[in-house]
């Protein structure tokens, strides 16, 4: 027997399920995209935000610096002796020229080295005195033993030759005549051996006389030394020029080398400006500046570029390349614009605020009517105070918003109200 088998029922046919699933996933997906644009875009007013145009023109790449005129060398003022502060000749402002006495110094020790180095130079001078009278008398000693001994030679020679002729007349025994002959070759040799004596003893003397003179001379060129070290307690000027500091007070101790003060060369000036390290590796000797001041335009040029950074800026000089300012001060200020590089065409963006939350990686771009803003990812290169130089990513007609994107970072869309 066949059982009758009935279909299932369902609540919506099996023919309507295909439709249903597509219209589920096309709302999902039209929910995804309404949530999607409602955490990346944002409504703005317009009023508050800076809008720029892209353009290309000429950039001129230069850096605007607030530069501080100086003297264009600074002396430090070191005493080569220490000591005690007795005098100060000088006060701080005061015009020097170069050997103006600014400090005088007093110092016992060096008092009592200069005698004991005098008590030793004139025991020297004596004892020299001493010996060149000792070798004096040796020397005559010696010269009246030669003078004896050749006198001796003279009558031994003659006694001999007497002896030799009563010999020859058989009127004296040999005996004789070789004792008179050996007496006067004795006498002979005697002498020359003297002679070498006093050669000898002349080339000692000359020896000695020679390293007690260079002695001496040593000891008088200590005594000189000394005495100059006397004068090194008065502390002079190096140099012309303006006392800037002067930092003793009388009755202090300082010691040989220690730092008392300044001396501020007024024979020239240089101006010194601080540069962000942004353009540490653009900077270097050579590049040149200028200023206007008194409706008149003065040039500069970098002197020295300081190596060291320190809170973000490093320190440049700049000396004037021709002439300078009338009535020029040390402290004054001047507004530079250092350049660094040649100027040429480039697609430009005004400076904003913009900068320190992007670094320049990306900007919100108006459409055509200007009632959105896009973010975009974009490259910028050089700058100077006015324009970034961009070198990917906008055309030139576009504009874009420079001001803050504190309030907006994290959007794609901005709306403008």
């Amino acid at each position: 027997m066949d059982i009758k088998i009935e279909k299932k029922k369902y609540l919506i046919p099996r023919k309507y399920w295909g439709w249903i699933a597509g219209a589920a996933v096309l709302m999902a997906v039209m929910l995804w995209l309404a949530m999607g644009n409602f955490t990346a875009t944002l409504k703005v007013e317009r009023r508050g935000l800076s809008i720029g145009d892209v353009e290309k023109k000429e950039f001129n790449d230069y850096v605007s610096l607030d530069g501080q005129v100086v003297p264009i060398q600074v002396v430090q003022v070191s005493p080569q002796e220490g000591g005690i502060v007795l005098e100060r000749v000088v006060e701080e402002g005061a015009k020097v020229k170069k050997g103006d006495v600014l400090v005088r110094l007093s110092n016992t020790n060096l008092d009592l080295e200069i005698l004991q180095a005098e008590s030793e130079l004139a025991e020297k001078q004596n004892m020299l005195r001493n010996t060149h009278i000792t070798m004096e008398q040796d020397k005559l000693s010696n010269e009246m033993e030669e003078a004896q001994l050749s006198q001796d030679v003279i009558t031994k020679k003659r006694a001999w030759q007497h002896q030799e002729k009563l010999y020859g007349e058989r009127l004296v025994s040999r005996e004789d005549f070789l004792k008179a002959k050996e007496e006067y070759e004795l006498a002979e040799k005697r002498l020359a051996l003297v002679k070498r004596k006093l050669k000898k003893d002349a080339q000692l003397r000359q020896s000695q006389v020679e390293q007690m003179g260079d002695n001496l001379a040593a000891m008088q060129r200590n005594v000189v030394m000394v005495r100059q070290r006397k004068e090194r307690l008065e502390v002079k000027a190096q140099t012309d020029g303006e006392v800037g500091l002067l930092d003793v007070e009388i009755g202090q101790s300082v010691g040989a080398g220690q730092k008392i003060g300044v001396i501020n060369d007024l024979s020239d000036f240089k101006v010194r400006a601080q540069v962000d390290e942004h353009y540490i590796d653009r900077v270097h000797q050579g590049l040149t500046a200028t200023f206007t001041q008194g409706g008149k335009s003065y040039a500069l040029r970098v002197r020295k570029v300081f190596p060291e950074v320190k809170e973000g800026r490093f320190k440049i000089d700049f000396t004037f390349d021709g002439e300078r300012p009338k009535n020029i001060r040390t402290g004054q200020t001047y507004y530079l614009d250092l350049q660094l590089g040649e100027s040429k065409q480039a697609v430009l963006i005004p400076k904003g605020t913009f900068y320190s939350v992007t670094g320049g990686n990306w900007i919100f771009v108006l459409d055509s009517d200007g009632n959105k803003a896009y973010r975009r990812n974009i490259r910028i290169g050089r700058q100077n105070p006015q324009y970034y130089e961009v070198l990917e990513g906008l055309e030139p007609g576009e504009k874009v918003i420079v001001s803050g994107y504190e309030a907006f970072k994290d959007n794609e869309v901005l709306v403008i109200k």
